[in-house]
Formats: C-alpha cells, structure tokens, sequence
C-alpha cells in the first residue's frame, strides 16, 4: 500500500493531489498553535529558511506537521509521521509557510497590511477553535495573503476559441494500441543473496513501515447493572401529577386555515365569496394572496403566534366555519378545519403511566451515580478486572488492532461495535490508565483501557523475509521492464509498429490491445466510480502519434500506450454550452493566474532554506535522531 503512493506521488497527478491537498492544510490551519515537541539545539534557534528579513523556525515547523498530520488521520487513521514525510509531506508543509511568509512580506513592502480590527474579527470567527491560542502574526499572514491572490482570481475567463476547443475535446474519439510488461516477467532468475536482500530492506525501510497497534481490554454493561431501585411512593406520584397538573388537565386543539388582509371590507368580501360557494383557497388566490394551515394548536399556543382576539374567534366557531377577526396585522379570515379535544384525566387514571416513568427516571438516576462511582475509583487508582467483578460482568481483550478498528494483519475482521465510539480517544490516551464512556446512546456503557501499544515501525527483516523478497523481485523486475519499455518507445517513435516490436521480444507477453473509446466513455465510467485503467487515462492524455509508457500501480509492470488517431467532437462556436464552459473553466484559469502570481512573488522576494535544519526536524518527528 504505501508503496503504491509512493508511486501515486511520483506520478503528476499523484504532486498535483498532494500539494493541493496539504497547501490547503497548511494555508488554511496556518494560524494553529499545536506544539510539536521540543526540537533541542535545533528548535532553541537558527531558522529552517529564511524568506526576505523572516524567518521559518524549526518549531513553526513542527507545528504544522503535527497539524497536517492530526487532518490527514481524519480520512486515513493510520497514518503515521514517518508516513506523511515519505510521502513528501514535510517538504510541502515547508513550502508552504515560506509561500505564506514571502507573501506577507511582499505585502508589508507595498502596503497592504491586515489591521487589528481585521484580526480580530477574524479570531472571532474563529471562536470555536479557542482564538486565544493562535498566534495573531500568523492570522496577518493569512489575510495578507487573501488580499494579494485573491484579486488574481477574480473574473478570470477562458477565451472562447479555447473553450470551442475544450468543447471539442469533450466528445473526442481515441484510437490507439496498448502493450503490458509484467514486472514478474522481467524478474530476476533465483533468489537474492542475503546481502542483497539487506540492501533492498535498508534502502526501502519506508516501504515496511507497520502502522501502530494497541490492545484494548474492556467490558460492558447497560441498565440492568444497577440492582435494587426502589419503586415510587405513592407521595411521588402525587407531587409528580400535581407538577405536571396541565399535562393532564382537558385540552381542545384546533386545525385552522386563515387569510390576512389589510381592510374589514376586504375580509367581508373574501367571506361573501366562500359562502356564494368559491373556496378560501381559490379566493385568497385571486387576489394574490395565499392562505395558510396553521395547528393542531390550542387556544393559548394560537393566542401567542396571533393575538386573543383572533384565538377567541377562532375557538368560538364550530368545525367547518368561517370567522372574522381584527389583530395589529390586518383581519383574519379563518375557517376551523378541524377540532381536537381531550377529556382531563384523574390522578389514578394516569398513576400507571407516571409510576412507569418515574421508575425510568429513577434507573437512570442510579446509572448516572453508578457511572460517577467508576470514573472517581478509577481516578483513584482502582483497575479495570476489580471494577468488571463489581458490576458484574466479564472482560475481554482485543487482538492487536490499528487506528481504523481493524484487527492487525486479519483482513476483513473489525472490533466490537461498542469499542467504536472510544477508538479514537483510545488510540490517544496512556497504557493502564481506565476509563468509562457512553458505547450506545442512554442504554450501553463501556470501560475499557489500553494495555499494550505497539508503535508505528518498520517490520524487522527477519519477520518479513518473504515479503522483502517478493518486493524486491517486483522492484528489480519493474526496472527490467522500464528498461524494455523505453527501448520499445524509441522503436515505435522511430516508425516501427508496436506489435511488431514486441513480437520481437524473447519474452511471452499479452499481446498488444486495440484501444478505442471516446471522451464521454470515459467520463461515464468515472462517473459509475468504476477505476479507469491507468494506460486509457494516458491515451487521452496524450498527443496524436505519440508513444509514451507509463508504470502500473504497486509496480506490478509496465505501459507502452501509442496513440494512433484523435477524432475531435463537433461543436458549433455559437454552440449555448462554449459560454457556459468559459464561465465554468474560468475559475481554473484564476486559480492559475493565483498560483503563478504566488510563485513570482516568492521568487521577488527571494528564499534561502537551512537543508541541515531541515534535516534535523525531520529526524526529530521520525525519531531517527537518536533522542
């Protein structure tokens, strides 16, 4: 797996993804102040880069990653930091702040400034995330940087010959001849020498990265743990019936449909209307108007929307009637739709009824004091197993699991159900330090602890032989293969045909595959969420008569994609859709005039980066300093 992003982020897509990804954490989080840790020689001074008079310091630095790592975990829980740095993550980040910094810079040389006020607004929008903790040059940095790129966006459009010609391309047809190389065909022959083999695993370590594993030991119990609840007293149910006397007292609710209008005359002649046999509906319709259902409501709950004049008229009419009444709005046109009544109820009529959810009330009460009693033993020092026999019930042990709820190398095999909600705090908290939480929302509590925690590391060679093999077959045979596809690309590019160069091979590959497919094929099948083969997302990405080759994924081989024929889509320049993709695609020509405008301001300001600082936070967040 982490191989293949490695192959992902290599690709131009795989960079685009990345950095559009953690740009925007590192922008848009940029005002965070999550410490990473203390950095020594390295964190105490000196900077990481310098950008124009600014500074990057190592623990700016620190910062961000660990904040870039706390989102990334949001979508791919095991992510580790070793991870997120092989992935270029680091580098990324760095850039990021510098980008930021220049800018401020540059903004600060020509005037563009964010004022207090600006600040402070912007950290009470922020009030959500404790605005007292982040830093206020951080957020002027990222105001300022709204302010200078910003603009550049703005009413971007594409020219219209380019957006015939997206058009175009939109209905296109490909037709082209695509050969695969397996990287296993291309293996070496035999077995890697020891030697060769502790090589490969030391110059790939990251590839062999374990995510972290904890066991979890935990119990559960509901409601029936707590024994002995007394029932309610008949003076309890006495003062819960006088308290609630209203509840049970008798109530009439009404259904009703009213009309507003200014003027008496207007209400009257609404009324004449309706009784000449034109509905209420029909009637407020013709003179632009629409009535309105209100209810069921009561007497008091009408008087409170409208007035009580208009609730005594409303309750003062049988089912069926009209009525008139003047409020501060206007006059009300009401017609009673329907009516709801409900006899009062005695005291033993309902004795049952309040008896049952006294007793609810009074099992929760005890839950909650249950639960209050395991959170202070636990702060005082009691263990889970006690804590298990006290209430009742048994204790279990997870296996090994990792950060998504996944039981370790055991696909397809998960934890229980009531350890899901506690999985993150779990996968954050110490060894042997218990805790309780609500598992099911009011029914199903849960204690549990953490009893062992297996970092995130790179597996020993000896545990993982077999898999260091086949890994290091697949990465010799996918450099075998690359080596043949180039000579093949330069064949073909010469005038050769792709069949007839790979009949030529000494090796008993697929053979060639005919391609031929248009635009809205392939759009469908994105769309379905079907994966595209990647040698077709190559095809047509490609020039007409061009060869290219491409790796497949997890290096499992190789592509060689000639495309022969492109057939552009027909699209008219008076077609409606050309204005609709200019307006639609100009936001993408804004983003880039954003981004070059960043890199040239970047650039004018000029940015000077401490590779061996550098070195030293990454080797601090990987733990690969020694400390």
């Amino acid at each position: 797996m982490l191989q293949f992003f490695r192959s992902f982020l290599k690709s131009k897509v795989g960079a685009f993804v990345g950095l559009a990804v953690l740009a925007l954490i590192a922008l848009a989080f940029a005002a965070a102040d999550i410490s990473g840790g203390s950095f020594g020689a390295a964190g105490s001074s000196g900077h990481v880069a310098e950008v124009g008079s600014e500074e990057v310091t190592p623990a700016e630095l620190s910062r961000e990653a660990n904040e870039a790592l706390q989102r990334v975990r949001q979508q791919e829980p095991t992510m580790s930091m070793s991870g997120l740095i092989a992935r270029g993550g680091l580098d990324i980040i760095l850039n990021d702040l510098i980008d930021l910094k220049a800018l401020f810079a540059f903004g600060d040389d020509h005037g563009i400034v964010a004022g207090d006020r600006l600040i402070d607004s912007e950290l009470q929008r922020a009030g959500a995330i404790q605005p007292q903790a982040i830093p206020r040059d951080s957020v002027a940095q990222r105001l300022v940087a709204r302010q200078l790129l910003a603009p550049a966006e703005y009413g971007a459009i594409l020219p219209r010959e380019m957006a015939v010609r997206y058009g175009q391309l939109l209905g296109e047809r490909r037709t082209g001849s695509i050969a695969i190389l397996p990287s296993m065909l291309f293996a070496p022959e035999g077995e890697p020498s020891a030697a060769e083999l502790a090589a490969y695993y030391k110059a790939n370590t990251d590839a062999f990265i374990r995510p972290e594993r904890r066991v979890i030991r935990y119990a559960t119990f509901g409601a029936d743990t707590v024994k002995d609840v007394p029932p309610p007293s008949d003076a309890e149910i006495t003062q819960r019936y006088n308290a609630d006397k209203a509840q049970y007292a008798a109530l009439e609710r009404r259904q009703i449909t009213q009309l507003v209008v200014p003027t008496e005359a207007a209400a009257k002649a609404i009324v004449a209307e309706v009784e000449a046999g034109k509905s209420l509906e029909a009637s407020a319709s013709a003179k632009g108007l629409s009535a309105a259902k209100l209810g069921p409501l009561s007497k008091a709950e009408l008087a409170t929307q409208t007035s009580s004049t208009v609730a005594d008229a409303a309750f003062g009419v049988q089912q069926g009637e009209l009525t008139v009444a003047r409020s501060p709005l206007g006059w009300y046109v009401m017609r009673v739709e329907a009516i709801e009544q409900r006899s009062a109820r005695t005291l033993e009529q309902v004795r049952g009824e309040i008896a049952s959810a006294l007793t609810t009330e009074k099992r929760r009460n005890a839950l909650s004091e249950t639960i209050s009693r395991i959170e202070e033993q636990f702060e005082e020092g009691a263990n889970l197993p006690e804590m298990a026999k006290g209430l009742g019930v048994q204790v279990q042990s997870t296996p090994p699991i990792t950060a998504d709820g996944s039981v370790y190398q055991q696909p397809g095999q998960g934890i229980s159900p009531a350890l899901k909600p506690v999985l993150q705090t779990a996968f954050a908290m110490q060894e042997n330090e218990p805790q309780v939480a609500e598992a099911e929302a009011g029914t199903t509590f849960v204690i549990y602890e953490v009893t062992d925690v297996a970092a995130s590391a790179p597996a020993p060679l000896r545990e993982i032989t077999e898999d260091v093999k086949t890994a290091y077959a697949l990465d010799k045979g996918a450099e075998a293969a690359k080596a043949q596809a180039q000579k093949i690309m330069a064949a073909v590019r010469k005038g050769e045909k792709l069949e007839t160069v790979v009949a030529k091979l000494d090796k008993k590959l697929p053979p060639v595959e005919r391609v031929g497919m248009t635009r809205p094929q392939l759009m469908q099948i994105q769309q379905s969420g079907r994966p595209v083969p990647p040698p077709i997302r190559l095809l047509f990405a490609m020039a007409s008569g061009s060869v290219k080759i491409q790796e497949a994924p997890q290096q499992r081989g190789w592509f060689v994609v000639a495309l022969d024929e492109v057939e552009p889509g027909k699209v008219e320049r008076d077609d409606p859709s050309v204005s609709q993709t200019q307006r639609e695609l100009g936001k993408v020509v804004g983003s880039e005039y954003s981004e070059a405008l960043r890199k040239a301001i970047t650039k004018e300001v000029g940015v000077e980066r401490n590779e061996a600082a550098i070195q030293a936070v990454r080797e601090q967040l990987t733990g690969t300093n020694g400390n």
